[in-house]
């Protein structure tokens, strides 16, 4: 009797729903959805789907799982399976491991870098820590915040302050933590900066200051997948219990926060955050912009900044092939609309991409760091998506051969234009 209650019971026990398997990882679906440029692309965007920075005529991309498109199908969106990728596998990782898929290197390698160039290349290079990432701040684990400021120096040179003799470029990758690609920039425009004659020769009228990793926490998602990167947009902050954490911070800067292109549902990809500038990341950023640039535009949507200023700030970003400049958050244009138009126009021939405002090419978006610069301080400003949309080298997961082959031919050029323009934009 003893022996069939126990039958009984272990039976109930692999029939309860409880007994079910747990959901693991899904695969990862890009979907191609029309949504014309205008009320449709934003609406999309308004629901919070991660609609990707990359358009085809009148079709936008969003990312998702197997259950994406029935989602888009109840809000009255179609769609078609462009791209399936498989799930993301975690793997146990070291500190000690300096690389992932492939060749791509870790957070731990990167800033690492930055403290061995300076090491040795004492006359040109400094590190600087501006900051800490979110989970360093609350006191579980993270990253401090690093930039390396290169430059033949000279007293006053590399000073936090905005008075400093020598124009600046300001360069930054992986402000979205699993576009990996910009990340691998950063570290070759490093080693060229301080390695190729070509380059090293602009230093002596020209700081350029790299951050090459603006958001380590995400990283340190991403490359938890290993060989099957985790495609983790956002910081690490614990928002969501029930999708992705963090917020994005492309869309938590303090300019025109939160009007169109973002997400109050915390566990969207474009989640704005609980209010303007919240994210330990954007702050340290915005603190060191500060630092590092005079305010020359007076306040209001139209004004212009003076024809004095100097300096510029590129957001390398991917993918699509676009140069982006403000304003992001509508299509009204800057009072040096001109100006930006020319900068980013030159940049972009460099290397056959598209340049314009983000809703002329694309969609509008508002809490972005690169309006937040114009807006602040008058800077030009840029966004560049780097990479093509389809090909064994498109999307956000390129083989890391991508990067010599195909990428950086195409970025570098791009970046000696801007290191030009800094000197005198207007």
């Amino acid at each position: 009797m003893r022996t069939a209650v126990a039958l009984l019971a272990c039976l109930a026990l692999l029939l309860s729903p409880a007994a079910a398997p747990a959901e693991g990882p899904q695969a990862t679906h890009v979907l191609r959805v029309p949504a014309p440029m205008g009320d449709a692309a934003q609406r999309l965007l308004s629901l919070g789907y991660d609609v990707l920075e990359q358009r085809d005529g009148d079709d936008l991309f969003v990312v998702g799982d197997p259950r994406t498109a029935d989602e888009l199908r109840s809000d009255g969106f179609a769609s078609t399976v462009e791209k399936v990728m498989p799930p993301s596998q975690r793997q146990q990782r070291s500190l000690a491991d300096t690389t992932y898929y492939g060749g791509y290197r870790t957070i731990t390698a990167h800033l690492a870098h930055l403290d061995e160039v300076a090491k040795a290349h004492p006359g040109l290079a400094t590190v600087v820590d501006y900051g800490d990432s979110w989970r360093k701040t609350q006191g579980s684990g993270g990253y401090d915040l690093k930039a390396i400021c290169i430059t033949r120096k000279n007293p006053g040179d590399c000073a936090l302050t905005p008075t400093a003799p020598k124009p600046r470029l300001f360069v930054m990758g992986q402000l979205h933590a699993r576009e990996i690609t910009t990340g691998d920039m950063a570290w070759r425009y490093v080693d060229d900066l301080v390695g190729s004659p070509d380059l090293t020769a602009m230093l002596s009228e020209l700081e350029v200051w790299v951050v090459p990793i603006a958001n380590p926490d995400g990283v340190e998602i991403v490359e938890s997948g290993g060989d099957t990167p985790v495609l983790h947009r956002k910081n690490a902050n614990g928002t969501c219990t029930s999708g992705p954490r963090g917020v994005d911070l492309n869309r938590n800067a303090g300019s025109h926060w939160g009007e169109v292109g973002s997400s109050r549902n915390k566990c969207a990809e474009t989640y704005q955050g609980p209010r303007a500038d919240s994210e330990a990341e954007v702050q340290a950023l915005e603190s060191l912009w500060r630092k590092l640039y005079r305010d020359t535009r007076a306040p209001g949507d139209t004004a212009a900044a003076s024809a004095d200023t100097t300096g510029a700030v590129i957001s390398m970003h991917s993918y699509g092939d676009y140069v982006l400049f403000p304003w992001g958050w509508s299509t009204q244009k800057t009072g040096n609309d001109a100006a930006l138009r020319k900068m980013a126009n030159d940049m972009a021939a460099r290397s056959g991409f598209t340049a314009g405002q983000p809703g002329e090419v694309l969609y509008n978006s508002s809490g972005a760091t690169d309006d937040w610069v114009y807006d602040d301080l008058g800077v030009p400003s840029f966004v560049w998506e780097i990479g093509a949309s389809s090909g064994r080298c498109g999307g956000f997961l390129p083989p890391f051969s991508c990067q010599a082959d195909v990428h950086w031919p195409k970025v570098r050029p791009m970046l000696v234009s801007a290191m030009n323009a800094a000197k005198r934009p207007y």
